[in-house]
């Protein structure tokens, strides 16, 4: 608490200093100067080029510095505190985290966080994170290499190889990158059953090798200036070997049993991801027509030998498993763009998606000697249409979208006469935004959304990890899509801002547990509960002085999720805090200090502790061609999350270790020039970050 007051000080006395009156000079000396945030509408927007965050060793650690983003320990998923999963576009192009792998730092002109996207976006998201490239470089070609090494618990090392050749009207793209991961990660819980007397607890470690292989091409054709065609590939390979030790704890009225288990596991998965884009202008009506197909492949075999050593004795093989899972999803779009004379913008698409999703699943039980065998597919059909308008009324601008969405989803076991999962629905997703201009510098907005959030293809397979004989991790095949309704209302001078949001939430999602006693084995899988609702109260101050560049902001949040299996406690505030400063330095060495926190978070049925980190980075560049860039990540090593909750007559007080604190070390060489770049790709698949 003493750390929020001291931040919150800070806050304050930055507020004042900026409101402080202007002074008469006796000369001005203008300079362009690009700020690394700015803030409008309640989006920000990062300006990587021209700030010390064009060093940052990868896409994914870059994504992190940014306000109410969080990263996870492993880096395959992003949040957005109070909205959730981000739906994330290179260059209008909807890409998942691991396309992000590929993409080189010093590729990227902006990214914005845009918390109220339209309906062209899709549906599935409340927020889009849009990461633009540059688009001016001299002509020739451009290679760019670079080298990371960071410490964490393990050594970590990224090699990668980014180059562009642009011949007139013709650009070409490669990328390549080979990483050698070593992933720590650690998680305990003490579960408690009252009904059939068990007190359990258990600590997993895992230590994952995985070579990684990420390489893409890409060719770019500029028909003329107003037509382009586009083809482009990436493809992901690694390969995970791990073992997953557990020591558990486990009593079940007089019988008491300490277990130590070893399950090892060899993981191959490999992601391809190809699309094609066509753009054309339509002279005629003065028209902009789009038209896209993607596909993507995910494939993932798991082969698990599973042993335990009960009480000190000796190990026992128990199991054996076996899972694949397969993804197929192909996707085509076409969008329409007009705009009028009045200055009115009018935006028409629709969007087809097939997806298909196999799993295959056998384990082998040796005491007593049993064995399960399950093939189980998945098939969904989504069809889509939207539009948007865009216009002014007197000093006031507007925008109303609508998107309606007819979604058919299909699931059976091999083993089964009967679908399991039969549905056919239609969803309407209205989103309307106001903004009524006071003056040049004061703007009041009002915004209104429904989204909807749907599993990720590969949570619909029967994928499980077994932690002891006790408790399993699994997969939920019947989960509901979330729908989400949220309202807000914003009030901005110049780039300070203060928004009101209120947001309700049917089926929202998160981990529960599940006791079957006759198979005595106590299951954590993600559920839907019944309702969440909460309100966010955001305050967001940027400073400048001299050298000195601050964005900070801060979020009072009150959140309630219930459900009538869990046991619901009264919601607390809670706060959110963000600063980040930068500054710039002689000889041209720029300085970043980022730290956020959260406070203690009692949010009905979850209870979560507070958090707070701080990261710093230095970068220098020598000679216009290399550049070096050191880190040190959660300096004061916090970040350990604790979560308690009673759901389904079980109590469980979880802790989850990171292995966040990091120390790096990188260096960038590039050499050539690209003139005029016009790489571009647009969104076909809106729905490809559901592929894990």
């Amino acid at each position: 608490m003493q750390k929020l007051l001291i931040f919150i000080s800070i806050l304050i006395t930055q507020l004042v200093i900026s409101q402080e009156k202007p002074k008469d000079l006796d000369e001005v000396k203008i300079v362009n100067e690009t700020k690394a945030f700015t803030n409008k509408n309640g989006n920000i927007k990062l300006d990587v080029a021209n700030s010390i965050y064009n060093s940052v060793s990868n896409t994914v650690d870059l994504l992190a510095k940014l306000p109410r983003i969080q990263v996870s320990p492993n880096k395959e998923s992003i949040t957005v505190i109070g909205k959730g999963n981000p739906i994330l576009y290179l260059d209008n192009q909807k890409v998942e985290i691991n396309d992000l792998n590929s993409l080189s730092v010093y590729e990227i002109k902006t990214i914005e966080i845009i918390n109220n996207p339209s309906s062209k976006y899709e549906a599935n998201g409340r927020v889009v994170i849009l990461i633009t490239r540059k688009l001016s470089k001299k002509e020739s070609f451009k290679v760019i290499i670079s080298e990371t090494a960071s410490f964490q618990k393990k050594f970590n090392n990224y090699f990668g190889i980014n180059s562009s050749i642009k011949k007139k009207k013709l650009e070409f793209k490669v990328n390549f990158n080979f990483n050698q991961i070593k992933v720590w990660e650690s998680n305990g819980n003490d579960f408690t059953i009252p009904n059939y007397d068990i007190v359990s607890n258990y600590l997993v470690t895992a230590i994952t090798k995985r070579p990684q292989f990420v390489f893409g091409t890409g060719l770019f054709y500029k028909i003329n200036e107003a037509d382009y065609f586009s083809i482009n590939i990436n493809r992901r390979i690694q390969k995970d070997v791990f073992d997953i030790v557990t020591d558990t704890y486990n009593e079940q009225q007089s019988n008491v049993d300490f277990i130590n288990t070893l399950n090892s596991n060899n993981e191959n998965r490999n992601f391809t991801n190809g699309f094609m884009n066509y753009t054309h202008k339509i002279k005629s009506i003065d028209g902009q027509l789009f038209t896209g197909f993607q596909y993507s492949n995910f494939n993932q075999q798991i082969e698990s030998i599973i042993a335990n050593n009960y009480n000190n004795t000796n190990f026992q093989l128990s199991q054996n498993r076996n899972q694949n899972i397969k993804i197929d999803v192909f996707s085509g779009r076409a969008d329409f763009e007009k705009e009028f004379i009045n200055k009115m913008k009018l935006e028409l698409g629709a969007l087809y998606l097939q997806a298909n999703s196999f799993t295959d699943f056998a384990i082998e039980t040796l005491s007593p000697k049993t064995s399960i065998a399950s093939n189980y597919t998945y098939e969904e059909t989504n069809i889509a249409t939207y539009s948007n308008l865009y216009g002014n009324y007197k000093k006031m601008n507007y925008s109303f979208g609508l998107r309606a969405e007819n979604t058919i989803v299909k699931a059976e076991n091999s083993s089964d006469s009967a679908l399991l999962i039969d549905k056919n629905y239609i969803t309407i997703f209205p989103k309307l935004e106001i903004q009524i201009p006071i003056d040049s510098i004061n703007t009041i907005s009002f915004n209104y959304a429904k989204s909807i959030s749907r599993p990720n293809f590969s949570t619909t397979s029967q994928v499980s990890a077994y932690i002891n004989p006790y408790f399993v991790w699994s997969n939920n095949i019947n989960l509901d899509p979330t729908i989400i309704d949220e309202i807000s209302l914003a009030y901005q001078l110049k780039e300070k801002l203060l928004k009101l949001s209120y947001n309700k939430i049917r089926n929202p999602v998160y981990y529960a547990t599940s006791y079957n006693d006759s198979q005595k084995l106590l299951t954590f899988q993600t559920a839907n509960f019944e309702k969440e609702s909460g309100f966010n109260l955001e305050f967001t101050v940027p400073f400048k002085y001299k050298f000195w560049t601050s964005t900070n902001s801060i979020c009072g949040i009150i959140n309630k999720v219930e459900d009538k299996l869990s046991v619901v406690n009264p919601p607390k505030p809670y706060l959110y805090y963000y600063s980040n400063h930068i500054f710039k330095l002689p000889k041209k060495i720029d300085l970043a200090l980022t730290g956020w926190g959260l406070t203690h978070r009692n949010e009905g049925i979850f209870e979560r502790n507070g958090l707070f980190t701080i990261d710093v980075a230095v970068s220098k560049t020598f000679f216009k061609y290399f550049d070096f860039t050191l880190s040190y990540n959660d300096i004061f090593r916090q970040i350990k999350y604790y979560e308690n909750f009673t759901i389904n007559n079980v109590t469980a007080k979880g802790v989850y270790y990171t292995d966040s604190r990091l120390i790096s070390f990188s260096i960038k060489y590039s050499f050539g020039k690209i003139k005029n770049e016009e790489y571009k790709e647009k969104v076909i698949d809106e729905n490809s970050g559901r592929i894990r």
